[in-house]
């Protein structure tokens, strides 16, 4: 019997344990969704490791017609098991980066012998995270399956970005985000979630462009870094809003954007790209960001031009007992995501 015989896409939604209550297993579906339970390196609030599961509980009360993207989950978006061991161990290691944070903003260095050792073991565990996250990553891409990934902070998506490098096409990155991710070892870590584009154009050739939307928080090496590499395009926030209070249309300014993307696209969508009111909780708020409908129309965008997206992320959703808000928006941008996905390869 055909999966969807017996799913009621008009019904209430299905508390299965998968993405949207979807009935499809990974070998039936043509994207499937991978799941990082991880915050280690979180530099101010925590919880997005609980995002995986919040968004899932979220995601059951989404219906699921899409105007700009009809009937794509019909072609299957299913939900890999969650390596729940990420998340123990994320925990584990989240006392001695706390550690190794206070000690620096009390004015220690990372080469103190206070936190070498701690520093170390949170750098080890990143590396073994990535590593989990890569092999995933690797086995669905190696069964021509289309990867998304549900983070859990932004260090996450970088396994799954090397994978896709590893197949050897060129491809650009289309980043949302509050933030440039583009500093070196934050805090001693490696891995940080503020280090995650500059790890990517350190170890993966393949990611031709970064193009940067939204961001509005970033320290001065990364201003320059930003304007001396070939391979990054910005368009903060502040740059945004000039050109729409000049006359300048979000879609004119969309074209602007997308056309800076090579045919190939991986889009990286940090929930604090958007208006804090969309992410209230999110472990870095800044003020300004897009609004729900300006991201979703970029996304389009992209689709629209011609562009295929051949991955993508939704990480720092971080969830809150008595607001559903955070978990929300995270499984609407991540459905949206889905669909224009699946549709940009037709």
């Amino acid at each position: 019997m055909n999966t969807l015989d017996t799913f009621d896409p008009n019904g209430v939604g299905l508390d299965n344990g998968a993405y949207f209550g979807l009935p499809f297993t990974p070998d039936e579906a043509r994207l499937v969704l991978i799941s990082a339970p991880w915050d280690v390196t979180v530099s101010y609030g925590t919880g997005t490791s609980e995002a995986p599961d919040a968004i899932i509980e979220a995601s059951m009360q989404l219906d699921l017609y899409d105007a700009l993207s009809p009937g794509a989950w019909r072609r299957g978006i299913a939900t890999a098991d969650i390596d729940y061991s990420l998340l123990e161990t994320s925990q584990r290691l989240r006392s001695d980066a706390e550690r190794v944070i206070r000690h620096l903003e009390e004015g220690g260095a990372v080469a103190d012998d206070a936190v070498c050792r701690k520093i170390r073991r949170v750098n080890e565990g990143c590396v073994q995270m990535n590593e989990n996250i890569r092999a995933q990553a690797r086995a669905w891409l190696a069964q021509g399956k289309l990867v998304g990934l549900v983070g859990g902070d932004h260090s996450t998506p970088y396994g799954l970005v090397q994978a896709l490098g590893e197949r050897g096409e060129g491809f650009g990155i289309l980043h949302i985000d509050a933030h440039c991710d583009l500093r070196r070892a934050y805090e001693g870590f490696e891995y940080s979630h503020a280090s995650i584009m500059y790890n990517v154009l350190r170890d993966v050739p393949q990611a031709e462009r970064i193009v940067e939307v939204g961001v509005r928080d970033y320290c001065d090496a990364e201003a320059e870094l930003a304007r001396s590499s070939e391979r990054i395009r910005m368009f903060d926030d502040t740059q945004l809003s000039a050109a729409a209070f000049e006359g300048e249309t979000w879609g004119a300014t969309c074209r602007r954007i997308v056309a800076e993307l090579p045919e190939r696209v991986y889009v990286s969508f940090d929930i604090d790209g958007l208006s804090v009111e969309y992410c209230p909780h999110t472990g870095t708020p800044v003020a300004g960001g897009l609004t729900f409908n300006q991201a979703v129309y970029l996304l389009h965008e992209t689709v629209r031009s011609g562009r295929r997206i051949i991955g993508f992320d939704v990480v720092e959703v971080v969830p809150r007992p008595g607001s559903s808000i955070d978990a929300s928006t995270g499984a609407r941008i991540l459905y949206k995501l889905c669909g224009l996905t699946l549709k940009s390869e037709l």
